[in-house]
């Protein structure tokens, strides 16, 4: 295993240093939709060549601005979601878990996340590093990726994707993971899983966004690669100290109550802001986001009165949040009708997820497996089926509007998303947990984090 893991951390380098050299490269021209924009691709290469320089669009911008902010929002509105369901020791511990991603992710970002991610194509994996150090990402639109705001301004947005992302792995490994190990864990983890992932599917010359595979939002790039790290990161680190024979009830859910209302704004700028536009693709794929959350939250709630004879505030709040993951592949390749469907099977599904993790016998702290493995995983196979090009026509239809063939790819891009996630995850939590260890000690958990790590508490009563 430290063999596999040792090359595997060369393989990555070497690309990385090839990238560097190769930075002068153009990236190809063949552009397939993983972030819709309404734009018609360029009839010929004649036609392309004599096409106006993209110009910028302050309707566009400011959107897509205002999207970013909102998508950062998420991040400690997370923190709030995920820390009111841990114990009162616990609470400050999670919350930084979460904040302190909008630290390490965006300098890691500026200086190479970035690149790796949407700098020129190597080998339809990885980003070259023309864009280190943000590099000419300046105040032109880069016509590979958004036409009509600014290279920074796509930058950024992009951004709080990638900071939001690992922050989710927290909520599997809340209450027992050492504060630095996580710093660790997550920058590495930025580097080695998101990065490429994101080039795959989003980035000019990815390879499943060469084979067509749609993901408007991130279902296989945020929620599959996040929560699949989480079951990864759950079985590495075991369980929590008497877990299955103490209580461990959330401490607080008006708190994540909370998070989760924050968590649901959000997501508008997360989704919407995926046009790269204000136009009618960013109102489509807002308006299948409020009607998937709503669908799920009360899909969550039945399922979970028929089966436990009570609805629970945790239950509706935590559907709802599974139908916002469940359409984010799908918002804005979907109509009102499909993204009801998707909602409302994303809350049940879910909620069945979350409901099977004692008989399958992993400790996943706060569901992210069961929400964001799953939902992401349920909401890309959906897209297949109910992708239309009524909705988008720069995208393709699924399998109910006549092409069988896109629910394939929709199925083989899950699988890749879940092997490379699950697999890389692993190796570098053990290489962490060999070289520095990530848990803390027995004491020290039952002491509760925020003392243990911080040297604070969060309520004094």
């Amino acid at each position: 295993m430290k063999r596999l893991a040792f090359l595997s951390i060369i393989f990555y380098l070497a690309v990385i240093m090839t990238s560097y050299a190769m930075a002068g490269e153009p990236a190809s021209d063949h552009i397939l939709l993983a972030q819709a924009t309404e734009t018609a691709p360029a009839a010929a290469e004649a036609a392309a060549a004599e096409a106006p320089p993209p110009k910028v669009d302050t309707g566009d911008t400011a959107w897509i601005l205002a999207s970013a902010a909102l998508v950062l929002l998420m991040t400690p509105g997370l923190g709030l979601f995920y820390a009111g369901m841990t114990r009162r020791k616990n609470v400050l511990g999670t919350l930084m878990q979460s904040f302190v991603a909008m630290g390490i992710i965006t300098i890691q970002w500026v200086l190479f996340g970035y690149s790796l991610a949407f700098g020129p194509d190597i080998g339809h994996l990885i980003g070259g590093l023309k864009f280190f150090a943000l590099n000419e990402v300046g105040m032109e639109p880069n016509a590979d990726y958004a036409a009509t705001i600014p290279h920074q301004v796509f930058m950024i947005f992009q951004m709080m994707f990638a900071i939001i992302t690992p922050a989710l792995i927290s909520g599997a490994i809340a209450e027992r993971i050492k504060f630095k190990a996580y710093l660790v864990f997550i920058t590495l983890w930025a580097i080695f899983v998101y990065d490429p992932l994101a080039h795959w599917v989003w980035g000019v010359g990815g390879w499943i966004r060469e084979m067509g595979a749609l993901d408007f939002a991130g279902g296989l790039v945020v929620h599959i690669s996040s929560g699949v790290s989480a079951l990864a990161a759950a079985l590495v680190l075991g369980k929590r100290k008497g877990y299955g024979t103490e209580l461990m009830a959330p401490h607080n859910l008006t708190m994540t109550i909370t998070g989760a209302g924050i968590l649901w704004f959000g997501w508008f700028g997360f989704n919407g802001g995926s046009a790269l536009g204000s136009n009618g693709l960013a109102g489509s794929a807002f308006i299948a986001t409020h009607i998937a959350a709503g669908a799920a939250a009360l899909s969550w709630m039945v399922v979970e009165w028929l089966h436990r004879g009570k609805p629970t505030a945790l239950g509706i709040a935590s559907g709802a949040v599974a139908g916002l993951v469940a359409i984010t592949p799908a918002c804005g390749f979907v109509g009102p009708i499909s993204s009801i469907i998707i909602g409302l099977a994303g809350g049940a599904v879910c909620y069945l997820a979350v409901s099977l993790k004692p008989k399958l016998g992993y400790d996943d702290s706060l569901d992210v497996v069961g929400v964001h493995a799953v939902g992401g995983t349920l909401g890309a196979l959906l897209t297949g089926l109910f992708a239309s090009k009524l909705v988008n026509p720069a995208a393709a239809d699924g399998l109910f509007f006549g092409n069988a063939a896109q629910l394939g790819t929709q199925a083989l891009s899950v699988v890749a998303a879940w092997v490379y996630s699950f697999v890389v995850t692993w190796i570098i939590l053990k290489i962490l947990d060999a070289t520095m260890g990530l848990r803390v000690s027995e004491e020290e958990e039952s002491e509760g984090l925020d003392l243990s790590q911080h040297g604070e508490t969060g309520y004094i009563l």
